[in-house]
């Protein structure tokens, strides 16, 4: 197996969107791991001079020569292909290292925007310092906060009909799942909608609640090695994932209660699946040991992800 770099560039990037036609920078064999650099943010989001707090010089680059579509907020480094990945199977993506790319995050509030569109009347951006030594991000007012550093969007390419559609919106191929499960050691399963699967990456946070309710968490540049499996012994509509010690099934929809409704009956298949127990008892213990977890809520698509320990797929079996 190989290992393969894609560093974030002007050539390198795609700025707002996911699109079935975007043609792959990288292809590599299943079994290969990709080590990916991302950036984060638009020229206004950048830290004034003389604060000591350092810009990536490819960030400055990508705002000079890379065009924003339909108004998405985050830069993707990819697309990246995956021979022999078909329409139909699944993509596996084991995630075995995050670390910090850049010595800094911002965080924003802006009216209109948010789980509280109307109690913010004035825009405020703030600039975190992370101290990648110790692994904490500092506050303004002098809090500091354990950084837990994941990527907000991992995806595949969505179907080619629905042509280029915008980043915010979490959806079938992935994307701007914002769960902050995502951190290494876990592995996320992805449904492959073109051939070749076409996998991009972005949108880090140092750190994020559930909920993600100012719509930004600590935004910031990370550095992910993935390892890429394509599974032809699995068939998904949704993504999934699965730590150490959870299987994670998520679902995302512009009415919460409905992306309850889904992620919750795929755990139930997944019970069901795994031990061989009825639908009904499945049921039961859902209600009785998972966590139903608002992944996010201020995406267009809310996102509900249902966690349940291995350790009761053990003993159910």
């Amino acid at each position: 197996m190989q290992t393969h770099r894609l560093d974030a560039g002007p050539d390198t990037v795609h700025w707002g969107f996911f699109d079935a036609a975007l043609k792959p920078l990288l292809a590599v064999d299943p079994g290969d791991t990709v080590v990916i650099s991302t950036v984060s943010g638009a020229p206004a989001h950048l830290p004034p001079a003389g604060s000591g707090l350092r810009v990536p010089r490819e960030l400055p680059a990508i705002h000079q020569s890379v065009p924003q579509r339909l108004n998405g907020p985050h830069i993707l480094t990819g697309p990246v292909a995956v021979r022999g990945a078909k329409a139909g199977q699944v993509l596996e993506v084991r995630i075995k290292s995050i670390e910090l790319n850049c010595d800094w995050g911002y965080n924003i509030i802006r009216p209109l925007a948010g789980a509280l569109p109307d109690d913010f009347e004035r825009s405020r951006l703030i600039h975190i310092p992370l101290d990648r030594t110790r692994m904490v991000g500092k506050l303004p007012w002098g809090l500091e906060l354990p950084l837990k550093p994941f990527f907000g969007i991992m995806g595949v390419a969505p179907p080619a009909a629905w042509g280029p559609v915008a980043s915010p919106p979490p959806r079938r191929n992935g994307g701007n799942m914002d769960n902050k499960e995502l951190v290494a050691g876990t592995t996320l399963y992805l449904p492959i909608h073109v051939d070749g699967a076409l996998f991009s990456v972005g949108d880090g946070h140092g750190a994020q609640g559930d909920g993600e309710v100012c719509i930004t968490a600590i935004e910031t540049g990370l550095t992910g090695t993935f390892e890429l499996h394509v599974r032809d012994d699995m068939k998904l509509e949704w993504p999934l994932a699965e730590t150490p010690t959870h299987v994670i099934t998520m679902a995302f929809d512009p009415d919460l209660d409905d992306a309850v409704v889904i992620a919750l009956r795929d755990m139930i298949k997944l019970i069901c699946a795994r031990t061989g127990i009825s639908r009904e008892d499945a049921y039961t213990l859902c209600s009785l040991a998972a966590d139903l977890r608002v992944t996010q809520v201020v995406n267009g698509s809310k996102g509900i992800h249902v966690m349940l320990a291995k350790a009761h797929l053990r003993n159910a079996a």
